[in-house]
């Protein structure tokens, strides 16, 4: 089994798990009659997200569009791998920060959006930002953008219910309902601890996908993999601000732009650096690449 089918199945796997938790929350609230109309909030809210995902990052980072002139190593990198993917070129943006990261956005390959932070730019030759361009395209072709705007409807809407049921008793009469008042309290808290687990885990598996098809898009796994030594070194020194609007749009960056120290590891949006360095280093092997 190959590790692209591997992290498919596991990513159906884990929104299976997310309709379990959010069945079993709704089917508490008063019957289970308003669950629909989370579940409707919950698609109204992914649609919106999905449609205007390029919108809402680009204005977070508070980036701008550059000329070929302005960046001409990008735009030779993303017209080659476009024309590579047979994929439409995408819009070029610069964000003015010095925090180094990348991210694509976009709600399909016609609609979408890459963004290099000036800090990025800084810090990686074009060997390396080829590698950090494929892995963003990859995003863009896989449909990420849907699939992580359809995993935050889902842990938001079993937040919501977890707080309905504790602050409106659930099944109404509390001496009926199985879950006890212990138990309410222990849902509220647990579950949407659970369901933010699950974006994550759903986050990261996308992580490790667009890795191993940017590589394969690129032809250069080391250059990514050396790309990502030096994204972490980077974040560290230069992390973003604990901002909402950045935290929003956090897992779209091809690393980890906050601090990410103790418990803040669990609830990371990517998988650790070593082990994605590890299994591009792994991919290099098996073409007979050596480093």
């Amino acid at each position: 089994m190959s590790g692209k089918y591997f992290n498919g199945v596991k990513t159906m796997g884990l929104f299976v798990l997310m309709w379990v938790v959010l069945l079993g929350i709704g089917s508490f609230v008063n019957g289970g009659q308003w669950l629909w109309a989370f579940a409707l909030f919950g698609v109204f809210g992914t649609f919106y997200g999905y449609w205007n995902s390029d919108k809402l990052a680009i204005r977070a980072m508070h980036a701008r569009p550059v000329t070929e002139v302005e960046q001409p190593a990008m735009y030779r990198i993303v017209r080659e791998l476009s024309a590579e993917a047979n994929q439409p070129m995408p819009a070029l943006y610069v964000s003015p920060t010095q925090a180094p990261n990348a991210f694509a956005t976009g709600r399909n390959p016609k609609n979408a959006a890459v963004c290099c932070t000036e800090g990025i730019l800084q810090i990686l030759d074009e060997r390396e930002l080829r590698g950090v361009l494929g892995h963003e395209l990859q995003h863009v072709y896989n449909r990420d953008i849907l699939i992580g705007s359809v995993a935050a409807a889902f842990a938001g809407i079993i937040t919501a219910l977890a707080q309905m049921m504790f602050f409106f008793g659930g099944g109404g009469n509390n001496r009926d309902n199985p879950l006890g008042p212990l138990g309410m309290i222990a849902m509220l808290i647990l579950a949407p601890i659970a369901a933010t687990l699950i974006r994550m885990a759903i986050s990261r598996t996308r992580e490790y996908d667009a890795d191993e098809d940017g590589a394969t898009l690129t032809g250069d796994p080391l250059a990514l993999a050396s790309a990502l030594r030096k994204l972490e070194r980077g974040t560290a020194a230069r992390p973003l601000p604990a901002d909402p609007k950045l935290e929003n749009v956090s897992h779209m960056m091809i690393a980890n732009p906050f601090k990410a120290e103790g418990l803040a590891n669990l609830f990371a949006t990517h998988p650790p650096m070593d082990q994605r360095i590890g299994r591009l280093e792994e991919m290099a092997r098996r073409n007979g690449q050596y480093f």
